[in-house]
C-alpha cells in the first residue's frame, strides 16, 4: 500500500498548485474548489486560458501503486472502446500518475460536465444503460487486475468480517453475535458464487456515477472502486428496491446488456446476497474512518452499543431477504 506518503491534512491550496503544475507543466490560476469525495481529496482547478481540470489525490494507504494502475488500465481500455468517460491526463512523465513531494499520488482529469442521471418513468433509460454497462464490460473482460479486490464471499466479504472483529470494534455482548451472524450469512451465500464468471467491473455503479450529457449521452465516472467481481454488481446498485420488486428493471437493463455480453437471468439471485456484502463492506469502512475528525463530526454515534444492535437487526433482515428470495 502506498502508506508512506505524507499527511493528507497537508494539501492545502499552494501544495496542491505546486504539485500539479510542476507534474504537468500547466500554468494554474490560484482557484482551488474542493468537489465532494468521501475517500480521496478532488479539487476543481483552473489554468491561466481558462481550461478547467479535477484533481484527485488519493488517500495514503488504501490502494497500492499497482492497484490505482490498474484503475487507470481499465479506463484506458474503456477509452478505446468508445465509452465515454473522462480519462487521466498523460503528465510530463509520460505517466497519468502524478507524485507530491510528500508522496502522495494523483491524477489529473479533464473537466466533464453533466447532470446526474435521475430515475424516470421510462423504459428505454433502463435499456440504455443495460447497452452501457455491456460495453464496459467488454472491455472489462479484455484483462485481469489482481491488485483490486475480489467481489465475493471468500473475497472482500470475509476480509471485511474478519476486519470488523479482530480489530474489536463491536462493544459488549454483540460481537458474538455479528460473528455468528456472518457465518450464517457466508455459508448461505457461498454457494451461489460457484461457477459465477469474474471479471474487471465498476463496482460502485449507481446513478451518482453517471452523468447525463444530454446529446452527448451518458458518461461513467468514479472509477475508484473498481474491482474483479459478477457482471451483476454493476446492475443492482441501479434498482430502486430488492430484486424480488425489481424484476422488470433487472430484465430491461439484461436486454440491452446481452447486445454486447452475456449473463445468465439467474444472475437476479445474486443480487441480495451482494446488498449483505455491501451492508458489511461499509461497517468495515466506517470503522477504518472512526478516528477522523470529520466523520466523527458527522457520525458520533457510530460504534455504540446501540448502534450495533441495529446494524445487526437490519443484517437479520437481509439474511431473511435471502432466504425469501424466489
Amino acid at each position: 500500500m502506498n502508506s508512506n506518503a505524507g499527511d493528507f491534512d497537508s494539501l492545502e491550496p499552494s501544495l496542491i498548485i505546486d504539485a500539479v503544475e510542476k507534474e504537468s507543466g500547466l500554468s494554474l490560476s490560484p482557484l482551488v474548489h474542493p468537489l465532494p469525495s468521501y475517500i480521496n481529496r478532488v479539487y476543481e482547478l483552473q489554468d491561466d486560458e481558462g481550461g478547467r481540470f479535477v484533481a484527485k489525490f488519493y488517500r495514503p494507504g488504501r490502494w497500492s501503486e499497482e492497484a490505482i494502475r490498474e484503475e487507470h488500465d481499465f479506463m484506458e481500455d474503456c477509452h478505446e472502446m468508445d465509452i465515454p468517460l473522462a480519462l487521466p491526463e498523460i503528465l510530463k512523465s509520460e505517466d497519468t500518475l502524478g507524485r507530491t513531494e510528500e508522496g502522495i499520488l494523483f491524477a489529473l482529469y479533464p473537466y466533464k460536465s453533466g447532470r446526474l442521471w435521475e430515475f424516470r418513468e421510462d423504459d428505454e433509460q433502463w435499456y440504455r444503460l443495460g447497452q452501457l454497462i455491456g460495453r464496459m464490460h467488454s472491455a472489462g473482460r479484455q484483462d485481469d487486475a489482481p491488485s483490486r479486490p475480489r467481489i465475493h464471499p471468500g473475497g472482500t466479504f470475509l476480509r471485511d468480517c474478519s476486519e470488523i472483529l479482530e480489530k474489536n470494534w463491536i462493544p459488549g455482548g454483540h460481537a458474538g453475535e455479528f460473528e455468528k451472524l456472518a457465518s450464517d450469512i457466508s455459508d448461505l451465500i457461498n454457494p451461489l458464487f460457484r461457477d459465477v464468471e469474474e471479471h474487471r467491473i465498476h463496482g460502485d455503479f449507481h446513478c451518482g456515477n453517471i452523468l447525463d450529457r444530454m446529446d452527448q449521452g451518458l458518461m461513467i465516472i468514479d472509477f475508484d472502486d473498481m474491482a474483479t467481481g459478477p457482471a451483476v454488481q454493476d446492475f443492482w446498485l441501479l434498482l430502486p428496491g430488492h430484486a424480488s420488486a425489481c424484476r422488470k428493471e433487472f430484465f430491461m437493463l439484461l436486454d440491452g446488456y446481452q447486445e454486447f455480453c452475456e449473463m445468465n437471468p439467474d444472475a437476479l439471485g445474486l443480487v441480495e446476497p451482494l446488498r449483505v456484502m455491501r451492508m458489511v463492506y461499509f461497517l468495515a469502512w466506517c470503522g477504518r474512518q472512526k478516528d477522523d475528525y470529520s466523520f466523527r463530526t458527522h457520525y458520533p454515534d457510530w460504534g455504540s452499543e446501540v448502534f450495533w444492535e441495529n446494524e445487526i437487526m437490519d443484517l437479520q433482515n437481509q439474511l431473511q431477504e435471502i432466504r425469501d428470495f424466489e
